[in-house]
């Protein structure tokens, strides 16, 4: 599946992109996808409906592209809290051991879940118009989150800090520890930053019952 438009673009043209999604993300969660028009977007980007026509080529992909850039932004803060969080084997030892930099990692992702007004938004839309987005259905971005984590887990496994066969598997059954469950809390609650960082901390906790190294 291609995403929309990989290609790079000029700044100019990137903020014009930037002001196209974050009107057409507010108008559709202020009042719905159906009810939101070209027009409506264009003039609260401040752009032409012409442009927003080029950029998007109608309504729906312009949907599936604020849902993408979510999903990107996502994913680049996963990399950055696993950079940050979960070092290689040697480092990791100056960060308190393995299973202080994993809830660490969990409590600060669950944070971001929490106040990211563009991934709130994304769930929201996700979520009322999926019949819409088929392009979602085993879309890159998913393997991209599950990759940062693989890799990590597996780097951990060859340290022997971890006891697993699948890293990939690994990865879905933290993610399902602990994101997925916040995801399941009602839309209320996904915003109590202090309820969310415990629904992680407490899913790394499992995680780590489960797949840590034992002592002999």
């Amino acid at each position: 599946m291609t995403m929309i438009d990989a290609s790079p673009v000029r700044q100019g043209q990137e903020q014009k992109r930037s002001a196209i999604l974050t009107a057409a993300r507010e108008l559709f969660v202020e009042v719905g996808v159906e009810r939101s028009s070209m027009d409506a977007v264009s003039a609260r980007a401040g752009v032409s409906k012409r442009t927003v026509y080029d950029y998007y080529g109608d309504k729906r992909r312009l949907l599936l592209g604020v849902v993408e850039n979510a999903g990107e932004t996502a994913v680049s803060t996963l990399r950055e809290l696993a950079e940050k969080h979960l070092p290689d084997a040697i480092a990791l030892e100056a960060h308190g051991g393995l299973h202080r930099a994993v809830s660490a990692f969990a409590a600060e992702l669950g944070g971001f879940l929490a106040t990211s007004t563009n991934y709130a938004a994304a769930i929201k839309l996700i979520s009322e118009n999926e019949s819409l987005l088929p392009e979602l259905e085993d879309h890159p971005l998913d393997r991209a989150h599950a990759d940062v984590l693989a890799e990590r887990f597996a780097h951990f496994a060859t340290a022997g800090l971890l006891n697993l066969d699948d890293p990939g598997l690994a990865a879905e059954h933290f993610h399902a520890l602990t994101t997925l469950r916040v995801l399941n809390e009602p839309a209320r609650r996904r915003t109590d930053t202090e309820r969310v960082r415990q629904i992680m901390t407490d899913g790394a906790d499992a995680f780590l019952r489960a797949y840590g190294r034992q002592p002999e």
